[in-house]
């Protein structure tokens, strides 16, 4: 499958060209898996679903199997990856997952891309883990759906980087060059049209569950929910640029709100110390 070098224009083109894509995963992803493939008679749900929320990518292949194998019988959705493998079963998940393409053999001869993927996937992964935090502050009614629905929100960006790594380098380019444009407007003029009209729409071709797509759609934004994943993928996307990005006092401000919490209860939390110098290092490890 060839990697394409210049815009997809239509929606649609995109979508074919994604859903007959191999999904590959992070070789620590394989790694872990063969590790506990090893040993399947003592793995359990979740030491594996822990494996896989380490990779966005493994996460999205999982989701789309688990709707791919739906029962006409089962009526409700599987939302998180804990009971997705539970209704699966450990034997037949490690039977059917296995041999996985690697993101690092996949992107060998794009080394720029491979290191923009993987700065995407770390960002993920930190917006999932604030996420997760906020939402037991909250006391959300199930953390597992706002974690996995924190870690996908941008599954689009990162397929990007995947399967389309000129187009993707372009478009970071364009941003780093002028950060006043929006990243919609950026996205439209280099793929020809936005990552998140691609990513509803991949949706729905894998079936993603309702509730997570709803859960990562901005347009919600009224329920706490959805607030809680869209604040903590803003501040992992903002904080990526440094700590003193203008985007993170508005940040700051609606996190405290949808918590009830401090300012400074709020930079505790964050690992952020009374210097700026003192809590970047906690902040990025926390």
């Amino acid at each position: 499958m060839s990697m394409p070098s210049r815009p997809v224009l239509d929606l649609d083109g995109w979508v074919a060209y994604f859903t007959q894509a191999n999904l590959p995963v992070l070789r620590r992803t394989e790694q872990q898996l063969d590790e506990l493939r090893a040993g399947a008679a003592t793995a359990n749900a979740r030491t594996i679903s822990a494996v896989i929320l380490q990779d966005p990518m493994m996460t999205l292949r999982m989701l789309a199997f688990i709707e791919a194998r739906r029962s006409k019988t089962r009526l409700t959705d599987i939302t998180t990856i804990e009971r997705s493998l539970m209704m699966l079963g450990m034997e037949p998940f490690f039977d059917h997952f296995q041999n996985l393409p690697m993101v690092e053999d996949h992107l060998r001869d794009h080394p720029r891309a491979l290191l923009g993927l993987l700065k995407v996937i770390g960002r993920a992964r930190k917006a999932a883990q604030w996420a997760r935090d906020w939402a037991i502050h909250r006391h959300d009614l199930d953390v597992d759906e706002i974690t996995v629905a924190t870690l996908l929100y941008d599954f689009t960006e990162i397929l990007m980087w995947c399967f389309a790594p000129g187009l993707a380098l372009h478009v970071a380019e364009r941003q780093r060059a002028d950060r006043s444009l929006r990243s919609v407007t950026i996205q439209t003029e280099i793929y020809g049209v936005p990552l998140y009209q691609i990513k509803q729409a991949l949706a729905r071709t894998w079936r993603l569950p309702q509730l997570l797509t709803t859960l990562m759609d901005p347009r919600n934004a009224e329920h706490p929910r959805v607030r809680n994943v869209k604040l903590a993928v803003d501040l992992a996307r903002h904080s990526a640029n440094g700590w003193d990005d203008a985007a993170l006092p508005d940040d700051y401000r609606a996190i405290a709100e949808l918590l009830h919490i401090s300012h400074e209860t709020l930079m505790h939390r964050l690992g952020r110390g009374p210097s700026d110098g003192a809590g970047d290092n906690a902040a990025t490890n926390g």
